[in-house]
């Protein structure tokens, strides 16, 4: 057997092998025995069909599947031991493999391709690094209790119309073209076109130019598609068929159990530092995840990898053949390429500081998004009751890969956090007007 390789560009390369008869013929006739001894043919007694008449029924059949072992642990074993870092699976080249007469060839040669990355060098002393923390304002927290009280609140149809009433009609242009019946929001009319909308009784009908007088999305707001809203222009009927309220659900124990649980919250005081405390927590979370990106976004620049972009494009094509086009993975190309650098930055840095995901890492990572995703339904002490079989039964899930992903997770965030140790960490409190300037960005 001779394996070669041929490096054509700085991280793609070819690999050579070749098989001459002594290197699989010893296989595959241990193989036909085999097969003899445990044939059953025609006119045979079980094992008894002679071993020329075996080898002409299962003689090719038998070669292809040793000759394809024999390249499989040769090639992966000579891809172990090089010094680079394989990218992706070696594709063989499918022309040379069809030209191959299985049945009077003794020699073959088969040609695979290959993406790498040479040794990954990732310089972390000097990353700069902003640890934002949300400073609530006592606005945002009136503001979350107001939707709160107006997502539990009772709907009422009142005689007439208030400001934040919806207002269920029928809107008809002028000429009759378009009708359409939907339930219009008052707080998305803007102020100077609202007095309109205020006093109005059931089949009350009032003219107005829903371009000019809806201030937001005019398609989602009349149910319309973007080119049906774009003739909403001009004097319209909106004719009222129904008004809707909601009242504002009342600040008692009632609220306070359906929002965090019975018991949890029993005074307006106390449910007022509550939202304050999960608002603080969701923003922070999100501003923990921006700072992150950040950081990752620097790693790669310094890290210049230059990945094998038309290997790795043929790969992900060949691997997901039938499921994705070119032009799919054309497009999705640069994030693929974006996640895998950052994963060939994170395992290097992991390995040359000796960071490790351990099993009681993965199993708390766990809990705390089982948690999460139970935090507002009042579950708690049955979920926490129950928790090892939820963390059990999500991590053998997937066949196994929601456990790897979680792996991945929990290395990823120590890797993070040793960068930051690392790195100029600096703390910076700011307020939402900041904090939606910076994911705008």
């Amino acid at each position: 057997m001779e394996i070669s390789l041929d490096k054509h560009a700085a991280n793609q390369a070819s690999v050579k092998i070749k098989l001459n008869e002594a290197d699989y013929q010893p296989k595959v006739d241990a193989k036909i025995k085999d097969y003899a001894k445990k044939a059953t043919i025609r006119g045979f007694r079980p094992g008894k069909a002679p071993i020329t008449m075996v080898k002409k029924m299962y003689g090719t059949s038998v070669l292809v599947d040793e000759i394809n072992s024999i390249l499989t642990s040769s090639l992966n074993d000579y891809l172990k031991a090089q010094t680079f870092k394989i990218l992706g699976d070696p594709l063989p080249m499918v022309e040379d493999a069809a030209n191959i007469n299985w049945d009077s060839q003794k020699e073959f040669e088969f040609k695979y391709k290959i993406g790498f990355v040479e040794d990954i060098s990732v310089n972390i002393d000097g990353i700069d690094a902003v640890n934002y923390k949300m400073e609530m304002e006592e606005k945002e927290v009136d503001d979350a209790i107001q939707n709160l009280r107006s997502q539990y609140g009772k709907m009422t149809n009142p005689e007439v119309s208030q400001e934040n009433d919806f207002l269920y009609g029928d809107l008809k242009s002028e000429d009759s073209s378009f009708e359409k019946t939907f339930s219009m929001p008052l707080s998305a009319i803007e102020a100077g076109s609202l007095k309109q909308f205020i006093g109005l009784k059931k089949g009350d009908v009032v003219t107005f130019d829903p371009s000019k007088a809806i201030k937001e999305n005019l398609a989602a707001t009349a149910g319309v598609t973007e080119e049906e809203a774009a003739d909403l222009k001009g004097n319209f009927t909106f004719t009222v068929q129904n008004i809707n309220r909601t009242e504002l659900a009342d600040l008692n124990q009632e609220f306070f159990d359906k929002l965090f649980g019975e018991g949890q919250v029993d005074s307006e005081e106390a449910m007022r530092t509550k939202v304050k405390e999960i608002l603080s927590e969701n923003y922070n979370k999100e501003l923990r995840v921006f700072g992150e990106e950040k950081i990752k976004e620097k790693l790669v620049a310094k890290a210049n990898i230059d990945l094998p972009e038309d290997f790795l494009k043929e790969w992900l094509l060949r691997a997901n053949e039938g499921k994705v086009t070119t032009e799919q993975v054309e497009q999705e190309y640069p994030i693929y390429a974006k996640q895998l650098t950052w994963t060939l930055i994170s395992n290097k840095i992991a390995k040359d500081n000796d960071i490790q995901a351990e099993h009681a890492d993965v199993i708390e990572k766990t809990k705390e998004m089982i948690r999460e995703q139970f935090a507002s339904s009042g579950l708690g002490s049955q979920m926490e009751a129950s928790m090892d079989m939820f963390v059990d039964n999500y991590l053998k899930g997937n066949e196994g890969q929601n456990y790897m992903q979680m792996l991945t997770s929990v290395q990823n965030e120590k890797v993070l956090d040793f960068v930051r140790e690392k790195g100029n960490l600096k703390e910076e409190v700011i307020k939402i007007d900041k904090f939606k300037e910076l994911l705008e960005n």
